[in-house]
């Protein structure tokens, strides 16, 4: 199972790396969900464009096939430990960061990101990149 990453939705959207679609469309959609930290960072990016109207129809279509996950009382423990072990060693990631992050952990899922220097820092965290540049 996959958890993805707001960067990875928005290349697929945008079309900007041709692997992050080839990926997507040779994953089964109920292999990938969406945390709903990511919805809410992809819908602030549609609320903020010039074009919002089109641009939320646009994450709306994207995130249709895909399962959203929201925040639970449990994945808070998985939270609290992973910013614990984070601030113990000085090497804190985003807030935002930290949720997808503690979902992704708490549902045993690979998440995908372009960012892998800030979640690799998250210990027993499995990550990819499905970006070829």
């Amino acid at each position: 199972m996959y958890f993805v990453d707001s960067n990875t939705c928005i290349y697929f959207m945008n079309g900007k790396y041709p692997s992050v679609r080839e990926k997507f469309l040779s994953v089964s959609p109920k292999e990938i969900k969406i945390s709903s930290v990511v919805k809410g960072e992809l819908l602030l990016g549609a609320f903020k464009s010039k074009t919002r109207e089109k641009t939320t129809e646009k994450v709306e279509k994207f995130l249709k096939p895909f399962e959203i996950v929201d925040f639970t009382d449990k994945m808070s423990y998985d939270y609290a430990e992973i910013r614990k072990d984070l601030e113990h060693a000085g090497t804190l990631i985003g807030a935002n960061d930290l949720l997808i992050a503690a979902a992704a952990l708490h549902e045993k899922a690979t998440l995908i990101t372009h960012n892998t220097n800030e979640f690799s820092r998250v210990t027993d965290l499995k990550i990819e990149d499905w970006v070829e540049e």
